[in-house]
């Protein structure tokens, strides 16, 4: 049997969003996966991934900063890399930039270790990871981040059997509060009349607001202005719901009204419709709901996606479209003719690299460029770089000089497929 270890050390989402890489590596015949993950995320896990080996670590939480930190998790993981250590891996895919994913992968040959690996007190860094930090620049023509981890394997499985067709299951609306960045989720007064438009329009028998402790008090706030008959129908469950209760409410839906979050991309994965809104540094081509049957609405400006570790010198203007009368309306009617300017709703869509979004309302000026450079992906991909070389257009050649360095198309592995630097 042969052992393939995922490291994956990030958040929820991020966790949810790896399904495909896993997925990818379990259809292989006569493979045991293995996945190392921040300890607090072991009971969802558990619950999303079964057929997967969990190797806990502590990775987040610690109360510390910098070397302190990393210094304490070494301390505290030294059970958990010896139980790593003991298992001959015949891969190890590291997905993270940061100290403790470096610490880890030293505990591996590096030929084996794809992502972000160590060797003589070194950090490498592959040719597949790299690339990306190369076209981040560029955040509009990115790809969905369930794909780009699939992209480490080139028997990636077929993007429509990651995720359910997302169909309706009866008990509702469910309501994501919040995001973990502020300038991603809507302030109560909007995001009160986004609930009551859908709520009214759909006609939910319940609605389920859902968050963390620190959403309870604007779940209340919700609450209060909703109309009488929504509000008599509606819970807040901002914290007071485990993994499993999560796992349970979000997969009896009918419909989940969410920023970008990882209680998204559960909804994607157990087969829930979602109805996403994207603004600030949220950009649906990077981290949309992966599988069909969602929706996002997804604001546009010059200045987006941004990044929230920056202030923002516009004043949040992406929030203009939500608090548009126009916008309520086009959620009730549905017509692109009032879809307010600076929104763009999409239709989730695959196309033979992965996940995309159609635009059904408002203009896409990228679309173009970006079928392009999805192009130019999957000719990478297919391991055959000569021929985007031959096939090459003025276009695909400036991509090429940004993406590519001289060594990548100099350092090749006997089989002739480009390895990292």
């Amino acid at each position: 049997m042969k052992h393939h270890l995922v490291i994956q050390l990030a958040r929820f989402g991020d966790l949810i969003q790896t399904k495909r890489l896993l997925a990818t590596l379990c259809a292989r015949p006569d493979s045991r996966v293995h996945l190392c993950l921040d300890r607090s995320l072991e009971p969802l896990a558990r619950l999303v991934f079964p057929d997967v080996v969990l190797h806990p670590v502590t990775a987040h939480g610690t109360g510390l900063n910098g070397h302190e930190a990393v210094r304490a998790m070494l301390t505290d993981n030294r059970r958990a890399f010896a139980g790593l250590r003991a298992v001959s891996f015949e891969r190890v895919y590291n997905l993270n930039f940061s100290g403790l994913n470096f610490r880890l992968a030293a505990l591996f040959d590096p030929d084996t270790v794809e992502g972000y690996a160590w060797q003589d007190g070194q950090e490498l860094i592959s040719l597949w990871p790299s690339m990306a930090m190369r076209w981040s620049d560029q955040r509009r023509f990115s790809i969905n981040l369930v794909d780009f981890w699939a992209g480490y394997c080139p028997d990636m499985l077929a993007p429509e059997r990651v995720n359910p067709s997302a169909q309706s299951k009866g008990n509702g609306l469910g309501v994501v509060l919040a995001g973990r960045e502020s300038r991603r989720s809507l302030p109560v007064e909007i995001l009160a009349r986004m609930v009551a438009t859908t709520a009214q329009a759909r006609k939910a028998p319940h609605v389920h607001l859902l968050g963390g402790a620190g959403e309870h008090g604007a779940g209340q706030a919700v609450m209060k202005l909703l109309p009488p008959a929504v509000q008599a129908r509606t819970r807040n469950l901002a914290g007071a719901t485990n993994w499993a209760d999560l796992v349970e409410i979000v997969g009896s839906l009918d419909l989940l009204l969410t920023p970008d979050t990882g209680t998204m991309h559960l909804a994607a994965h157990l087969g829930t419709p979602v109805h996403a809104f994207f603004l600030s540094s949220a950009w649906c081509f990077e981290t949309g709901p992966y599988g069909a049957g969602h929706t996002v609405h997804q604001a546009v400006a010059p200045c987006l996606p941004c990044l929230e570790t920056r202030p923002c010198d516009n004043g949040v203007a992406c929030l203009g479209a939500f608090a548009d009368p126009g916008y309520q309306r086009f959620m009730t009617t549905r017509k692109a003719e009032h879809m307010p300017s600076g929104m763009i709703a999409y239709e989730s869509r695959f196309d033979a690299l992965g996940q995309t979004f159609h635009p059904v309302a408002g203009m896409d000026p990228d679309s173009e460029q970006r079928a392009r450079f999805r192009q130019f992906i999957l000719a990478h991909l297919s391991g055959d770089p000569d021929s985007i070389v031959e096939k090459m257009t003025d276009m695909d050649a400036l991509l090429a000089q940004r993406i590519y360095r001289e060594r990548d198309w100099i350092t090749r592995d006997p089989s002739g497929s480009i390895t990292g630097p």
